[in-house]
């Protein structure tokens, strides 16, 4: 909603991206739908080239005339990383185009530093929230309807 606050983030988090690996940077990919207003500032930071990752039949893949060059070093970047599942499939989208990715970057790290992505990452902030088994819920929570959020359908 408010673009100069997302280009302000970006620079932020731009500046944690080591100076040796921004020099690597060929393209910024994110993932649709959540990635791509901060991929898209990414790349305006960066001075690089931004496209987004979509799943029209569930798997990540370029489209609208996105291409990456064979060899091209990526920059994964995403809005909030839980699992890191997203991130490694869509990292693996990257390969299947013949990218290499380098890094990852987002605005949180949702996973209490627990997402294992494969490659070096950057998040602009670490939130650590706690996780319950459904049967070992505090009373407080247990109270409270659950509510599945995110763009993955329940299970």
């Amino acid at each position: 909603m408010d673009p100069a606050r997302a280009e302000r983030l970006a620079q932020a988090l731009a500046a944690k991206i080591p100076p040796e690996l921004r020099e690597q940077i060929g393209a910024v990919v994110s993932p649709a739908m959540g990635g791509v207003i901060i991929g898209h500032e990414m790349g305006r930071a960066l001075g690089k080239p931004a496209m987004f990752l979509e799943r029209p039949q569930g798997v990540f893949e370029l489209r609208r005339g996105f291409r990456l060059s064979p060899g091209t070093k990526v920059l994964m970047v995403e809005d909030v990383v839980t699992t890191g599942l997203s991130s490694r499939e869509a990292i693996e989208a990257v390969r299947g185009n013949g990218g290499e990715v380098v890094a990852e970057a987002a605005l949180v790290d949702r996973s209490s530093g627990k997402a294992d992505l494969g490659v070096p990452f950057h998040p602009l902030i670490r939130i650590d929230v706690p996780t319950y088994e459904a049967d070992a819920l505090p009373p407080e929570l247990a109270s409270i309807p659950a509510i599945k959020p995110g763009s993955r359908a329940a299970a």
